[in-house]
């Protein structure tokens, strides 16, 4: 059978389902891998990328399923899941890529005074103190912290090194997992009015 036809868009979107589930489980190890080791110990980022992973492994095995068994109701209702979830990521990515300065400075801020677990997940890991300046009277979980105090740099200049990069490496990707969403979208729909060749002839679908 030529491409295009069913066995092909069958064959494409369970591929692309199995995609999803491969990038579902690695974001559920590596936020177990983080939480294991200690390199990551704020409760609500662990509990996110779990999340995130658990979401994406469930739309992606009710579309492995529609998509094996040309299941007309979990083939729709992945559809307008995998559309939703198109939009929002569409938008969040295009945010990330024309993010100025002063605006990742304020998000940057915002993120670091909502949780203090991930305040001393970042000082441990970058090696400074403070995001603006650092307090010596008060903890930091900085190595250079307890050496010396004067070789501690704020975490404001270590982060805003990378964070243009880091947006940039993160709206690039998620752009590009949209357009496999809008691809995996037409295919759903492109599959669900396909007759099922090996089915009776005088069925609808």
């Amino acid at each position: 059978m030529v491409c295009g036809g069913y066995t092909c868009t069958r064959t494409s979107l369970c591929a692309l389902n199995i995609l999803y589930v491969m990038v579902s489980l690695m974001l559920i190890g590596v936020a177990a891998w983080g939480k294991w080791f200690g390199m990551v110990s704020s409760i609500r980022v662990v509990a996110g990328i779990l999340g995130v992973g658990t979401f994406l492994f469930l739309v992606a095995f009710v579309g492995l399923c529609g998509a094996l068994n040309h299941h007309q109701v979990l083939l729709f209702f992945y559809m307008v899941i995998l559309f939703m979830v198109f939009v929002v990521q569409f938008s969040v990515s295009c945010a990330c890529l024309t993010l100025n300065k002063e605006q990742q400075d304020l998000l940057l801020e915002a993120g670091w005074n909502r949780s203090l677990s991930t305040q001393g997940d970042v000082e441990k890991t970058l090696n400074c103190c403070g995001f603006t300046h650092v307090d010596h009277n008060g903890t930091c979980a900085a190595t250079c912290f307890h050496e010396s105090v004067v070789s501690c740099a704020t975490c404001s200049v270590t982060i805003e090194k990378y964070a243009g990069a880091v947006l940039q490496f993160v709206g690039g990707v998620g752009l590009f997992f949209s357009f496999t969403e809008i691809l995996g979208v037409w295919l759903t729909h492109r599959y669900r009015n396909m007759k099922d060749p090996r089915s009776n002839p005088e069925a609808f679908l």
